[in-house]
């Protein structure tokens, strides 16, 4: 009998108890993956969530909102600015380009957002819509592609929006014609400005791996004319920049801070703030995942102790035979290093299904893309470690028997 077929055969042996040590390996290593997956996927978008946008200009407050609002379109904006701001925004020789953009309406729970349609060419360049074209008049909207994935828009269709937002109501309502149905604010009730004002979906935007695939976007002036204002002091959200140098960001930021009410911010650094945070957040889960490799690292422990204690007389038989003290300590190793390598490898394909099935997820409430099959030195380490582990645990209960010699194995 080879020394393969040796191992394979003391582990079906053992069947139930081989399966419950490869499932613990495979939970931990799949629970590992995913933490790494999500904490790449979460410092990936933090970087591309607010692309050339150097500083982002908005009402006094919080700092974190300010940007997670605007360019992640999380929560509720901070309040709103006088629409003069814009003016001595793009006045400044510092500002390479500069655009204003109004929320504070949706469409299912999928924010609304006014913006110049230049916006798109700034931040991503020339690239072709999905179908359709942007919009140009007021009323005209294109959609984000997930959004339009997740309701089934198509250039052409028309809706309705609603005031504020309303989070976790990503849903199309159906009317009898199959068509969807229209938003509606956080009491449930229309709103009559928001009920006589159509949208026109123009067309759909590319997917673009960022927050604003989950977003419709429109002219600049259509919360202005959803409420009827057509005088006096126009408001807006914010306004992003691009600044021409980091110098001209400076003295920019300097100047619009002198402004009442009005707050210029490093877009960042409020960025690198978050991702803190989110770090912080990540630790106490390491601690749990720690824990979870304790735990494996015992069971596989635990599993070759038994494996050892019913085994002892075949170990000894097999002494006798002429099987060296090596041969004997490699099968009980390379049981332990087989089973965990059939939950390593379990446990990886574990790992990438659960992100591919909780990424809409996380994209849905963060606007943040897990990419479920990419591959990373991560993996290397996880699957050395594991192995290591393995190995290490498997070593204690083979020693025990590598250290008695045979008649006594055979005696036992």
């Amino acid at each position: 009998m080879s020394f393969f077929h040796l191992i394979l055969r003391n582990m079906l042996h053992r069947k139930f108890l081989s399966l419950l040590t490869i499932l613990s390996v495979t939970a931990t290593v799949a629970f590992v993956l995913l933490l790494s997956l999500s904490k790449a996927s979460v410092e990936q978008g933090a970087q591309k969530g607010y692309g050339p946008f150097d500083v982002v200009v908005g009402a006094q407050g919080s700092q974190t909102q300010l940007v997670l609002n605007t360019f992640y379109h999380i929560g509720a904006p901070v309040g709103n600015i006088p629409g003069r701001t814009m003016d001595m925004v793009l006045e400044d020789s510092g500002v390479e380009k500069a655009y204003a953009i109004t929320t504070g309406d949706n469409y299912n729970g999928y924010p609304i957002v006014g913006v110049n349609p230049d916006y798109f060419l700034t931040r991503y360049g020339d690239q072709k819509l999905q179908e359709g074209s942007l919009y140009s008049e007021t009323g005209e909207v294109v959609v984000g592609a997930y959004v339009a994935r997740m309701l089934g828009l198509r250039a052409g269709d028309t809706f309705t929006g609603a005031h504020g937002l309303v989070e976790g109501a990503h849903h199309a309502d159906m009317d009898d014609e199959g068509h969807e149905g229209e938003g509606h604010g956080e009491s449930g009730e229309h709103h009559d400005d928001h009920e006589s004002f159509i949208y026109t979906v123009k067309g759909i935007l590319p997917v673009l791996n960022t927050p604003d695939d989950r977003a419709v976007f429109t002219t600049l002036d259509y919360a202005w004319a959803v409420h009827g204002q057509v005088s006096g002091e126009r408001e807006i959200t914010a306004i992003l920049i691009k600044p021409a140098s980091l110098l001209g960001a400076q003295e920019l930021k300097t100047k619009l801070e002198g402004i009442p009410q009005v707050q210029a911010v490093y877009t960042s650094k409020a960025v690198a703030d978050v991702v803190n945070l989110v770090d912080q957040g990540a630790g106490i889960i390491e601690v749990v995942t720690m824990l979870c490799v304790i735990l494996a690292a015992i069971s596989i422990l635990l599993s070759l102790i038994a494996a050892v204690n019913e085994r002892t007389k075949d170990v000894g038989l097999l002494r006798l035979l002429g099987k060296s003290k090596g041969y004997v300590l490699m099968t009980l190793v390379g049981e332990g290093i087989l089973v965990t390598a059939a939950g390593l490898v379990l446990g990886l394909l574990a790992g990438h299904a659960a992100s591919y099935v909780l990424k809409d997820a996380l994209f849905s409430y963060a606007g943040i893309q897990i990419t479920p099959f990419q591959w990373s030195a991560d993996h290397i380490i996880i699957a050395a470690a594991t192995l290591t582990i393995g190995a290490l645990a498997s070593l204690g209960p083979a020693l025990r028997l590598y250290r008695m010699d045979s008649l006594s194995l055979f005696k036992a």
